[in-house]
């Protein structure tokens, strides 16, 4: 996989999460992906569950915002160090910061993504 292809993937995966558009979000999934989101809970599989993720970001947010802050690619990998800004349905706003790693097939479809941050402390500052 070449290098711009990687971080293309990647930017792809975030556009269609903070547009929340699921079926350009599932698109960027290998047929097994997993995904660790916060790692700590369960395991998701991308295609067979995209549609209730989709369904929860859409009943707490109005809007979401992410900025990809600093974007590090070494062969299939790409680590994303990330700020997301949320404006709840009740009009109330929260912050939060992670890390996600990423890792793709030589299709670049991503495989697995590894996400560290407090979804916990997220919905605690939408719901006040």
């Amino acid at each position: 996989m070449s290098p711009e292809t990687v971080p293309t993937a990647v930017t792809a995966y975030f556009n269609a999460l903070q547009t929340m558009n699921p079926e350009s979000w599932v698109e960027n999934f290998s047929e097994d992906a997993v995904i660790y989101d916060p790692v700590g809970n369960p395991p998701n599989k991308a295609k067979e569950n995209y549609q209730q993720f989709f369904g929860l970001l859409s009943m707490a947010f109005a809007k979401l915002e992410i900025s990809q802050d600093c974007v590090r690619a070494g062969g299939n990998s790409v680590a994303v160090k990330w700020t997301m800004r949320g404006l709840g349905k009740n009009g109330k706003e929260g912050v939060a910061e992670g890390i996600s790693i990423f890792e793709l097939s030589e299709t670049g479809k991503i495989d697995k993504v590894s996400s560290y941050w407090d979804d916990r402390a997220m919905m605690a500052q939408i719901r006040g």
